[in-house]
């Protein structure tokens, strides 16, 4: 198989998500900052991650936690200085850490500079950097949001999410009217040359890439995707001659377009672009799931669930982007609710990251999935978070005063921690060897170990059948042949495997030991309830 044209560096990469507000409190003032992040680098590398992911960290109002940016040129004074930031790219890479910024470059905040100019009556120079109708009494534009009355700029600002975030100025794929500008004109083009400024600022700084935000929203009306995938083929081009080791994640959540097309290094599965990963951990099975025989996650320990709901939509995109970019499992984000952990038991969770683990791509682990954080469900609103917000309380390092997050009074937290006495913590975690921390340290290890679990190792499903356990696949790379099965089921699965499955005796690399053997002209595999298990073959 083409190797992937992807930095050397994404082969044994494995990602971990950090909401930078939530992780670690340096200062006492009640929420995390990048000195926190540096402090807890030595965690960090203990888990075996090697890349970073941190939520947005610019200056901004934060009515919509970051992602409402008012200066891509400087940190927000909450998390530290531009120099705090250098020095944690710094001492990371001494890690053999990598971290990427999250970037947001569809739209602004109300407060940012650009847009204050853009909003004056008179022609400036940022008068053509945001998507502006003719007239303040358009109320509407069909497939829009419309921002009337704000300005005495006689027009309606077009918005990507929230009121306070207007559109940056990419252009039209298809212009129907006069101030529906094409891609070419001038304010297009001087906002994508500045989106290019703002990744070379960074990356010049020591930032290794970016998850591009929205990265399929830029161009307007351009419904197959196609100049927005071409502006991001010319990023990357750029990338390639200039920066060949930094990468480019798009929060696209439709890998054939986002790498085939549009030249990203990787994508995310996404619940709402791609119904075979929501299928796999967090299908709703509603009141009237008895009836439905599609009503569950794959990983249900009633078995119930059928993976061919995941590997249907999976296959579809791995199939047009192998040997060009990474597709990349996630265990969760801000942006996703419930955790992981909702209703399940550590042995459950300790599956999943074995499937997880052993896939292709590269994996992202979301801050606090690895020692088992809870959703709080019922918290009011935080920064835009709404129903998100549950998913992103503070990071449970200990039993101490606010969960050992921070020393500022419990009422002064960005957001309450888990008051449960159970809570999971990483003190705790730390000295239990059979803690799902532990267990996340082992299978992060063993996938490192072997080129066949890496990134671009082949992919072969053995045995996946509508409501049948388990589920087997193979990795291959480099000589080196790995079979891994799970079976989600508090049930036992079996499956006879043919004869040419396996070309020698079985070595268990993790998991239930034993469970291959021959029968007859073939293997059987037999697992218990809830396990899985690793071998090389």
């Amino acid at each position: 198989m083409k190797k992937n044209a992807t930095p050397a560096w994404l082969e044994d990469a494995v990602f971990y998500e950090i909401y930078p507000q939530s992780f670690y409190d340096s200062n006492g003032d009640g929420i995390g900052d990048l000195l926190g992040i540096l402090q807890k680098l030595d965690y960090i590398q203990s888990l075996g991650v090697n890349a970073l992911w941190l939520n947005p960290c610019f200056e901004s109002p934060f009515q919509d936690a970051g992602y409402d940016v008012s200066d891509y040129y400087k940190i927000a004074p909450r998390y530290g200085t531009n120099e705090d930031a250098k020095r944690l790219f710094d001492e990371a890479r001494r890690r053999g850490i990598r971290v990427l910024l999250d970037l947001v470059p569809g739209h602004t905040s109300i407060e940012h500079a650009w847009f204050k100019a853009s909003c004056l009556p008179g022609r400036n120079e940022y008068t053509d950097w945001f998507v502006w109708t003719d007239s303040g009494w358009k109320w509407e534009v069909p497939g829009m949001r419309v921002v009337s009355g704000y300005a005495d700029r006689d027009g309606s600002y077009i918005t990507n999410f929230f009121y306070f975030q207007p559109a940056l100025n990419y252009g039209f794929a298809h212009p129907e009217e006069a101030w529906q500008q094409p891609v070419d004109a001038p304010g297009p083009q001087r906002v994508r040359q500045e989106l290019r400024n703002i990744m070379k600022f960074w990356l010049d700084l020591g930032c290794s890439g970016f998850r591009v935000d929205m990265a399929g929203s830029l161009v307007k009306k351009d419904w197959r995707s196609r100049e927005t995938a071409a502006l991001w083929r010319e990023m990357r081009a750029w990338f390639d001659k200039e920066y060949p080791d930094a990468v480019l994640i798009s929060e696209w959540g439709y890998p054939t377009t986002s790498i085939g097309e549009a030249g990203f290094h990787m994508d995310f599965t996404l619940p709402f672009a791609m119904p075979g990963y929501t299928s796999l951990l967090r299908k709703d099975s509603g009141p009237d799931a008895a009836r439905d025989p599609y009503a569950f996650p794959f990983f249900d320990r009633g078995g119930r669930g059928n993976i061919l709901e995941f590997l249907d939509d999976y296959l579809f995109h791995y199939r047009n982007t192998v040997g060009k970019g990474l597709i990349c499992l996630i265990t969760g984000n801000h942006d996703i609710n419930p955790r992981l952990n909702r209703g399940r038991t550590p042995a459950e969770l300790e599956l999943i990251y074995l499937f997880f683990l052993t896939m292709p791509g590269a994996p992202f682990i979301y801050y606090g999935d690895e020692i088992g954080m809870r959703t709080l469900n019922g918290l009011p609103s935080k920064e835009g978070g709404f129903n998100r917000t549950g998913s992103r309380t503070p990071m449970q390092w200990s039993q101490d005063p606010n969960a050992g997050f921070s020393s500022a009074p419990a009422e002064e937290l960005y957001l309450p921690v888990d008051p449960a006495a159970d809570r999971p913590t990483v003190a705790a975690e730390e000295s239990d060897p059979a803690s799902l921390l532990n267990r996340v340290r082992a299978l992060i290890a063993l996938r490192k170990q072997h080129p066949a679990l890496c990134a671009t190792g082949e992919f072969e499903v053995v045995y996946a059948e509508s409501g049948r356990l388990p589920f087997v696949f193979k990795r291959s790379q480099d000589g080196e042949s790995i079979l891994v099965a799970v079976n989600p089921a508090e049930r036992p699965a079996e499956v006879l495997l043919p004869a040419g499955t396996l070309s020698g005796t079985p070595q268990t690399l993790y998991g239930v030991v034993g469970a291959l053997a021959r029968q007859g002209e073939g293997w059987k595999l037999v697992l218990p309830g809830v396990s899985g298990g690793v071998y090389s073959i």
